[in-house]
């Protein structure tokens, strides 16, 4: 793995990108079964939003990767997954970093950390992209994806974004057309953590004598998604209609032990204008879903009010129609 011996040419110094990484909500999450590799069969509708962290990946002198993170929660070592992505491309392609050296990646935070809105796998998305840039490769949005999907099941969404149907273990991406503008209030506690891990073999443990079998069967049930009510939705840009179709199987489990989770839905579920809520993958974070951003803004005041809690973060968002982007480079 990279070391601190090697100098890069000077030619090669202070090359940089700035890249905006969308975080994303589920507006639907389906357990169909258990796989051989261990993994839950899924069937998802993803959904980029605006909220989104910006990363900043540059060459450095010496053939090393670095990462910092002004969030004092994230871990800057080998265990963060954006430093994996960049041990991943070195791996992959080791004379790209012979020639160009190593990285230095700065994240600056604005996603919730451990909120079930894929701020680990979007950071690592982006660090994916910043690299191909930065070293010339010239890997496709298909490539970039694959690579993604030896790192996390979300970070190939989070590569290309917008609206997609996931299956799999939610690697297995089909587009929708884009949704944009329909706004959104996240709510979160900032101390408040669920293990995705936890809820996954919380969920098997209680309802795994549901799950279908036979591989046949799971393939036919994750395709069977394409066709549904959400989908036709999303497909007909029908907001209200999307939100009266949101749907989480791990709020079966979430819900009962994490009462604050649950108050939160409640709380979104009682305001004036609020089209839809539900959490988000394994959660903490609820969202709600408006047709106007005024109204988001209002339900974000009394949210507020209603919970007199310092430990509450509210964000008024919107889904938007891409994932990773460029926002500058030196």
């Amino acid at each position: 793995m990279p070391n601190a011996q090697c100098p890069i040419p000077h030619s090669q110094k202070m090359r940089s990108y700035s890249l905006i990484a969308p975080a994303k909500i589920n507006l639907y999450l389906e357990i169909i079964g258990a796989r051989l590799d261990g993994y839950h069969e899924l069937a998802m509708i993803l959904q980029s939003i605006g909220l989104a962290d910006e990363i900043d990946v540059r060459s450095i002198s010496t053939d090393t990767i670095r990462v910092y993170c002004n969030h004092p929660q994230v871990p800057t070592d080998k265990s963060n997954l954006a430093y994996q992505a960049a041990e991943l491309m070195v791996r992959q392609f080791p004379e790209a970093f012979a020639k160009y050296g190593g990285v230095e990646i700065t994240i600056n935070k604005q996603i919730p950390v451990a909120a079930g809105l894929a701020g680990g796998s979007t950071n690592a998305a982006a660090v994916l992209v910043g690299i191909d840039l930065l070293w010339k490769l010239g890997l496709t949005q298909s490539e970039l994806e694959e690579l993604g999907g030896t790192l996390g099941s979300d970070v190939p969404f989070c590569v290309a974004g917008g609206t997609a149907i996931a299956t799999g273990r939610g690697e297995q991406l089909s587009p929708l057309p884009s949704l944009d503008s329909i706004y959104i209030v996240l709510a979160k506690y900032r101390s408040l953590e669920v293990s995705t891990a936890w809820a996954y073999k919380t969920y098997r443990q209680q309802f795994g004598h549901s799950y279908i079998r036979d591989s046949d069967n799971l393939t036919a049930r994750a395709n069977a998604v394409h066709s549904g009510v959400i989908v036709k939705a999303v497909l007909d840009k029908d907001a209200r209609e999307i939100a009266r179709k949101l749907h989480n199987d791990l709020e079966r489990v979430v819900l009962p032990d994490y009462p604050q989770v649950l108050q939160l839905r409640e709380v979104f579920a009682n305001q004036e204008g609020v089209l839809g809520t539900m959490m988000s993958g394994s959660g903490p974070t609820v969202f709600a879903l408006f047709e106007s951003q005024q109204q988001a803004e209002q339900v974000k005041l009394q949210v507020r009010k209603a919970i007199l809690d310092e430990d509450l973060e509210l964000f008024v968002t919107r889904t938007i129609t891409h994932g990773i982007q460029v926002a500058s480079s030196i």
